[in-house]
């Protein structure tokens, strides 16, 4: 059988790091998508070919659609047919409540959060129902049902979008053989926490979490790698909480 090729966007940091990384060891050739640091998804794709995996670098803003046109084009053009998604870009905007956010973060979330989603997934759908077969994943997050006030209740409402598109389009796309999954993480010491204006909110916030630290981006990789391997061949419409017990 063919290797399958995943896309996962995102991919230059973080959990789309690790989540990349892990895919190659277990058989994938990955197109790591990323939008603004080169070097960085560079590095990561140094680990992917380092376990004897393909990879395809594609800058993209998942939130224009001719972006995300031509990152499932280059994908399939240097790997071959695109088989699996890990929709992962994802921005949060600044830390803060509702009432003090700005219109244009408030727009951006939902620009890469929910559209970028949207448009990723359609792509995946047509390219997928061509083959017969697939699976997507959605990184959602455990902000979807704790709802974070006082931190980014928008970007939790975005999530719980997704958790949404997750559960409507396994339905719509399983007599197509496509699997649709997520996984919603709980706090994971990424940078993402330094970009939102608060890069001690993991060490901080471990003693509210049942076990006491922070998750790690691996750990979050792990879960979606199940979700992509035939070991999950009969889940979908799952959303897979990866929280510490959050």
């Amino acid at each position: 059988m063919s290797r399958p090729v995943t896309i996962v966007t995102g991919g230059s940091r973080g959990i789309g790091a690790a989540t990349s990384v892990r895919l190659a060891a277990d058989g994938h050739d990955v197109a790591v998508g990323y939008v603004r640091d080169g070097a960085a998804a560079e590095m990561v794709a140094d680990e992917v070919r380092a376990s004897g995996a393909r990879c395809a670098v594609v800058r993209v803003d998942t939130s224009v659609e001719a972006d995300v046109e031509r990152l499932f084009d280059i994908a399939a053009s240097e790997l071959g047919p695109v088989t699996g998604l890990v929709n992962n870009a994802g921005v949060t905007g600044p830390l803060g409540r509702l009432a003090d956010a700005r219109t244009e973060d408030l727009r951006r979330v939902l620009d890469v959060n929910l559209l970028g989603y949207l448009l990723c997934c359609r792509r995946a759908a047509r390219d997928m129902a061509a083959l017969g077969h697939g699976a997507i994943v959605n990184i959602s997050s455990a902000a979807a049902t704790l709802g974070s006030p006082g931190d980014y209740v928008h970007y939790a409402a975005s999530k719980a979008a997704t958790d949404a598109l997750t559960v409507g389009l396994s339905k719509e796309l399983g007599p197509d053989g496509i699997r649709v999954n997520a996984v919603a993480p709980g706090l994971i010491e990424t940078d993402m926490h330094a970009t939102m204006g608060d890069p001690d909110r993991p060490a901080r916030a471990a003693a509210q979490i049942p076990l006491r630290r922070p998750g790690h981006p691996s750990e979050i990789a792990a879960a979606v790698a199940w979700l992509l391997s035939p070991d999950a061949s009969y889940t979908t419409g799952t959303v897979l909480r990866v929280s510490g017990g959050r």
